[in-house]
């Protein structure tokens, strides 16, 4: 059942009916993974396709079965988001997509057989435009490992460039706001209220002293991301990363509850793995 799961999927990722401008059809591949197509473009973020025995959620379909895709963006270089046995595989896609990704991880991307043509490394606020796709980068607060304890945009360990990055993608309209994994931090309202974010993509998985114990980095969680959404005028919200791994989860029914109380302006979806959503203006 799952293979045939797998494949349909893939299958419909790649055939999916025509997207009229004003819209945007997206799939959630499970932990940060999404695939997002308009009328002209299909694009890939953090693509997590590697079978492993510590997902609790298999992958939708594997590197090898991807479906065509125009680009591919990597928000910062954990295994769940720079999946490099797919990458490896992804590279040589007969799509020929492009990659973009975080300037100090670009020798990673570049080491797993992406050529330098195919890649574009990128800073906050860089915007760029790839086939009608355009992108937007902006900081991310993150870590690479704990303990010690540390929160940071990277810059300390990346000759003063930022190493974690989110994303706010255009294509067919719309903007989505991808932030890979982040905390909420100073200035990141701000960052985004100008943007008109239609959809954002965020993780509830939070943090914990006790999981970063075990080297387990965190995120915003349920009540941060609602309150970010609704600070930013953000107009609909997904909730990700909060599934993936057993020790590492979050709640989604307490986030619909929450942002259904507390903000009822801002529009709440909880799609199934693979399933597609259509998300119209």
């Amino acid at each position: 059942m799952q293979a045939k799961h797998t494949i349909d999927t893939a299958h419909q990722i790649a055939t999916s009916t025509r997207i009229p401008e004003g819209a945007v059809a997206l799939w959630w591949l499970g932990q940060a993974s999404f695939a997002l197509r308009s009328a002209t473009s299909t694009i890939l973020i953090d693509p997590f396709l590697t079978p492993m025995e510590s997902r609790v959620v298999p992958p939708l379909f594997t590197a090898e079965e991807c479906p065509p895709v125009d680009l591919i963006l990597y928000t910062h270089e954990h295994i769940d988001h720079l999946d490099i046995p797919a990458l490896k595989i992804l590279a040589h896609h007969p799509s020929r997509p492009r990659f973009i990704a975080p300037s100090p991880i670009v020798d990673q991307v570049l080491a797993a057989g992406v050529e330098p043509e195919q890649l574009q490394g990128v800073q906050p606020e860089e915007d760029i435009t790839i086939g009608g796709t355009r992108v937007i980068p902006l900081p991310a607060l993150h870590g690479l490992s704990f303990p010690p304890v540390c929160y940071s945009f990277g810059q300390e360990i990346s000759d003063g460039h930022y190493r974690y990055l989110g994303y706010v993608v255009e294509l067919g309209g719309i903007r989505v706001y991808h932030p890979g994994d982040t905390l909420v931090f100073e200035g990141l309202t701000e960052k985004l209220q100008p943007l008109a974010v239609d959809l954002a993509l965020l993780p509830i998985n939070g943090r914990s002293y006790f999981r970063e114990q075990q080297n387990l980095v965190g995120n915003m969680d349920e009540r941060e991301a609602a309150d970010l959404a609704a600070a930013a005028g953000i107009k609909a919200v997904i909730p990700t990363h909060y599934e993936m791994f057993a020790a590492n989860v979050g709640r989604p029914g307490f986030f619909v509850d929450y942002i259904r109380a507390t903000h009822p302006e801002v529009c709440c979806y909880l799609p199934s793995h693979g399933r597609r959503l259509i998300y119209m203006k």
